[in-house]
């Protein structure tokens, strides 16, 4: 599932927010909202969170909300979104695998919540801000 998400975060990359991208396999030095969706991919509990720099968050509201300089709230909301589009279009692509997906909610992680140690991640490099995909067996 996990190869997936990662192309449903490219395609994100490419489609919605039309910035270039780098796949790169360092993790995050840089402080990162995190964002999480619980998934069952064929029966199989997971965890899959979308995490982003508040460079890349505050580009992506400026890009769907045309606000420059937004507040804590609305980058927070803008996080939720992008982890509920990229997630629903990991869900869509997934069918052409038969694989079988139900989505939950998007969950903002607070900044003093610890993040559970993911078993696979991927940091994305996109218009000098940075992306990372995780996912965590449950």
């Amino acid at each position: 599932m996990f190869p997936i998400i990662v192309e449903a975060a490219t395609n994100f990359c490419t489609h919605q927010i039309r910035l270039p991208y780098t796949l790169t396999s360092c993790p995050p030095q840089k402080r990162t909202l995190f964002a999480y969706i619980d998934i069952e991919a064929n029966g199989s509990p997971h965890r899959a969170y979308v995490g982003c720099d508040s460079s890349l968050i505050q580009t992506i509201a400026e890009i769907f909300l045309g606000e420059e300089a937004s507040d804590e709230e609305t980058l927070t909301d803008m996080l939720l979104e992008t982890t509920n589009m990229i997630i629903g279009s990991a869900k869509v692509l997934a069918e052409a695998y038969e694989t079988s997906v139900s989505i939950a909610t998007p969950f903002f992680v607070s900044d003093d919540a610890p993040l559970d140690q993911p078993d696979t991640i991927q940091c994305i490099d996109i218009n000098n801000g940075e992306m990372t995909i995780a996912l965590k067996r449950l």
